[in-house]
């Protein structure tokens, strides 16, 4: 695999970690931070792992991988030397048919 030259978050992406962000913050500001900053730190991993995510079961794709923190889901797609994060969900929901 190439290096990871770049990693971009999609509309959606940014959408869903902020979603997820707000909806902690109604309980908790200071643990929706914290979240967040773990979330980051394990998406700056990709950058040097990019396969260190499972595949996404619900998709047959290998480029669509995913990582998973505390209840929630990270997806990411891999495109060569781009990795795009194009969602952050929680393991209870259900992933849309097409990412």
């Amino acid at each position: 695999m190439d290096k990871i030259e770049k990693l971009i978050w999609t509309e959606d992406g940014i959408k869903s970690f902020e979603d997820v962000i707000q909806y902690i913050s109604y309980d908790s500001p200071y643990y929706a931070s914290d979240f967040a900053k773990k979330i980051l730190l394990s998406i700056e991993k990709l950058n040097t792992f990019p396969q260190i995510g499972r595949l996404v079961p619900e998709y047959s794709n290998p480029d669509i991988r995913e990582l998973i923190y505390q209840n929630y889901r990270i997806v990411y797609k891999i495109n060569k030397n781009v990795i795009y994060l194009v969602l952050v969900i929680h393991g209870s929901h259900e992933l849309p048919k097409i990412i």
